[in-house]
């Protein structure tokens, strides 16, 4: 059997897809090291992963408290932030170098896991490259909308792909190839460009961790696989709190409100979840972070709970509300309920406007997330028999695929598919 060394690079929607991959992996019979953040140490190892720590839990800390993290416009420079990846890199990289055994280990990675590319390079260790999001995989054929919410989806293909080169010129690159050409530097590669689509992800195998349904990349080349959601929230490992249990046995379903587990500046959000509740005589649950950000008073049939696994809870949800996270949004549509999304920043309104395509949610952006806006929204979705049996119907496709097995047999195919030190075809001289 294998060892793999999984890469996850995020918040707790990012390094749970991967959890759930190392459990299916391990249940087969091999080997699994998570390598990612501290604060993720628990979770690995409550399923039986081995784990080596990359970046501190104050420095985790440090980035889910930045308040541009939820900006649309500035958030990628906190994602990406120069110092950050100055540490990440080489603590990542010596970890894969210390467990890499020729033909026995594959590494696999997420979308900014820059790393695992540079480790295939320098040690020739096989590795993939696992997508989350459509708009990762920066399609021509399947453009994404705009983290603000704009959409060119219409225009014609030439100007889209002229339309990401740009991106990569202006935005991308400037931030991220000044730390990795400098360490591809002290392992002797030369220096790289367009790391986003061309030098970062795999030349091997590249996973879309969706459906073809919610994704479909036809411009993914040779090396593209659509694995599906592979969903996983750490049920067995944290149950839902008894309070919470009593609350949704009380009485009808709530409407459940998250807004990201990395969210700590939510209080306008939930605050007009609650006043929504208010306004409609419904019950209510606000999921999130405990602190300043949780109104101190809630309305008497709204409740407020740290942490609880979304495949327990948004089952038994009349609808949820939240921010269109892949993750919570896969969760959402496996619960086959009604969703309203709140997109912030990065792949969220994109994954909104898919899930609007399907039928299954409807869209309010931050400035127009309002207790009497919310309130009108929500009353239109708990009427709407047509939006609850489309949902259904999606719940019902999610339910009927294997994702699990599926990622882990295409990551498996990597085996013994080591070779020597490559060369990138997109180097460039330096200079």
């Amino acid at each position: 059997m294998a060892h793999f060394l999984l890469l996850p690079v995020g918040s707790h929607g990012d390094v749970h897809p991967f959890v759930g991959l190392g459990v299916g992996l391990k249940h087969r019979g091999h080997r699994v090291t998570v390598v990612t953040a501290e604060p993720f140490r628990g979770v690995a190892e409550r399923h039986g992963l081995e784990f080596a720590g990359t970046v501190s839990a104050d420095e985790y800390s440090t980035m889910t408290n930045h308040p541009d993290l939820w900006n649309p416009s500035k958030g990628l420079r906190v994602v990406l932030d120069n110092d950050m990846l100055r540490k990440y890199l080489p603590v990542t990289f010596a970890a894969i170098r210390e467990r890499y055994v020729p033909g026995d280990t594959v590494a696999v990675g997420g979308s900014l896991a820059f790393v695992g590319r540079v480790a295939h390079e320098s040690l020739g260790i096989p590795f993939a490259t696992a997508h989350l999001q459509p708009m990762s995989c920066c399609s021509v054929t399947d453009p994404p909308v705009a983290a603000d919410g704009t959409d060119a989806t219409w225009l014609p293909r030439p100007l889209i792909r002229l339309a990401y080169r740009v991106a990569e010129w202006l935005k991308t690159d400037p931030l991220i190839t000044p730390p990795v050409n400098e360490f591809r530097r002290t392992l002797g590669l030369p220096p790289v460009r367009r790391i986003l689509t061309r030098s970062g992800p795999s030349p091997q195998r590249v996973l879309g961790f969706f459906p073809d349904w919610f994704g479909p990349i036809q411009d993914g080349g040779p090396t593209f696989r659509h694995a599906g959601f592979v969903l996983f929230d750490d049920a067995s490992g944290r149950k839902t709190p008894e309070p919470l249990t009593r609350f949704f046995d009380a009485g009808p379903p709530p409407v459940v409100f998250s807004f990201g587990s990395a969210m700590r500046n939510g209080r306008p959000y939930f605050e007009a979840a609650a006043e929504a509740c208010r306004r409609l005589n419904v019950r209510g649950v606000l999921l999130g972070k405990s602190g300043e950000q949780i109104p101190p008073t809630l309305p008497p049939d709204v409740v407020h709970a740290d942490y609880a696994p979304f495949s327990e809870v948004f089952p038994r949800a009349a609808c949820v509300v939240h921010h269109g996270g892949v993750g919570t949004s896969a969760q959402a549509m496996r619960a086959g309920v009604p969703q309203l999304v709140m997109p912030m920043a990065y792949d969220q309104a994109d994954n909104a406007a898919r899930m609007k395509r399907l039928g299954v949610s409807q869209t309010l952006f931050p400035k127009r997330f309002t207790g009497p806006r919310v309130a009108e929204v929500l009353k239109e979705l708990l009427r709407d028999e047509g939006v609850k049996q489309t949902a259904r119907q999606v719940c019902d496709r999610l339910r009927g695929s294997d994702a699990m097995a599926t990622a882990c047999t295409l990551v498996e195919e990597l085996i013994g598919s080591d070779h020597p030190r490559s060369v990138n075809e997109n180097t460039v001289s330096p200079g």
